[in-house]
């Protein structure tokens, strides 16, 4: 079956000076996969006449279909319809329809239609007019030679309703495109480069229809498995398939079979097994207790969190004792250990985790650097402690003991 392609064109000088962030790509990307169309690539273009029409030829030269957003305003900067028209080689006219759209528009309002509005009625003579139920600029359909072109406004919420209601279902009428389904599979606790290792064989014998990618994120690794065809029921049951083959190859690594943070598949255990948790967090300063309440119905496990950050904190308040303080330091195995099962019982919950390391930039010793993080895991069983290197980045730092903290959760949990 024939891969239909396309290729998404973000237009306004806002984006590439970083005054404006492009959601609108990273939308449509996803509902054109969804639609079983593939994007094989997204482009910002500035405000300039011929820059534009050049992003124009080299995009139908690669694709099937290209999406264009923005620079469909009544100003003079706006200038994606005029370049379609030259683009196309077609004039301008006003169209009676959109006229009279864009008229009830402003009558609704109680609002006058000015000349500059009234233009944003003109459209190219060789497009077809799509219709925007709630703004004034209309979007415009171009097709020729077995491609497509859709220009669409550049406010969100504009170009989704007239993606989902108009654009979508009239490319795949025309195309027919196949079937693509994704199975994610999250792992933590294993490098890519040893990841691939461990399932080089299991990826070489995958059919052709099923591709296999690798998404590294911070602490952690996305597998992605993608299947092309004519069938969804079939392609699911082909990467249940090869999920199963998978699993038993990296099984102590894996947390979700579907794309779920690793907070909440642990919130999810917590409240399956009826456990609480408390945490004291110094060098991550309160970030997994962050990650851990930002999940709904968080409040049926965590019980509380402390941020020791001085010594005094850490003994005082917390109740570290002050001879292991002195003695090993508040960077240390002795010190995390007794963070963890204190802050355990002082909240009364079934498991307590702690952090304390150096961070960075500062506060090194040659005999602790930037970067050594210790972390422990205690509950009523046992207490586990992981010694980190992590890197020379403070916030790098900070997400990486945040991710190990909460895999060091999963892996210790009470069966």
């Amino acid at each position: 079956m024939k891969s239909i392609t396309a290729e998404i064109l973000a237009i306004g000088d806002e984006l590439l000076l970083g005054q404006t962030l492009d959601t609108n790509s990273h939308w449509l990307s996803a509902k054109l996969t969804e639609t079983g169309i593939r994007v094989i690539r997204r482009t910002a273009v500035g405000d300039n006449e011929a820059d534009i029409l050049q992003a124009f030829a080299q995009a139908e030269a690669r694709a099937d279909v290209v999406l264009i957003t923005g620079g469909l305003g009544p100003t003079h900067d706006d200038l994606t319809k005029p370049c379609l028209a030259k683009y196309f080689n077609c004039e301008i006219k006003i169209h009676p329809e959109a006229l009279a759209e864009i008229t009830a528009f402003f009558q609704k309002r109680g609002r006058e239609l000015t000349e500059t509005n009234r233009q944003q009625a003109a459209l190219p003579v060789c497009c077809e007019k799509i219709t925007n139920t709630i703004g004034t600029a209309p979007g415009m359909w171009f097709q020729r030679n077995g491609k497509v072109f859709v220009s669409m406004p550049g406010v969100p919420h504009e170009m989704k309703k007239m993606t989902e209601e108009i654009v979508l279902p009239k490319l795949r009428t025309i195309f027919n495109p196949p079937v693509i389904v994704h199975r994610i599979i999250r792992t933590a606790g294993i490098g890519e480069s040893f990841l691939a290792d461990r399932i080089a064989g299991w990826e070489k014998q995958l059919p052709a229809h099923i591709r296999l990618a690798y998404l590294p994120g911070i602490g952690e690794v996305k597998l992605r498995l993608t299947a092309t065809g004519t069938d969804k029921d079939t392609l699911h049951l082909e990467l249940e398939k090869q999920t199963g083959l998978l699993l038993p190859l990296i099984d102590e690594f894996v947390y979700a079979t579907e794309d779920e943070p690793l907070e909440k598949v642990i919130g999810k255990m917590l409240r399956d097994k009826n456990l609480t948790l408390a945490i004291a967090e110094s060098c991550t300063g309160g970030y997994i207790s962050h990650l851990i309440t930002s999940v709904p119905g968080s409040s049926d496990y965590f019980v509380g969190a402390m941020i020791p950050y001085a010594y005094e904190v850490k003994m005082r308040q917390l109740g570290v004792k002050p001879e292991t303080l002195e003695k090993y330091g508040a960077v240390s195995e002795p010190t995390i250990t007794e963070m963890a099962s204190i802050v355990r019982a002082k909240f009364n919950a079934h498991i307590g985790v702690a952090t304390s390391g150096i961070a960075g930039p500062g506060g090194a010793t040659p005999e602790k650097p930037v970067g050594l993080i210790w972390i422990a895991y205690s509950d009523k069983y046992k207490t586990v402690t992981r010694k980190l290197m992590l890197t020379h980045d403070r916030l790098l730092n900070i997400k990486l003991t945040a991710t190990a903290v909460l895999n060091l959760i999963r892996l210790n949990l009470p069966r």
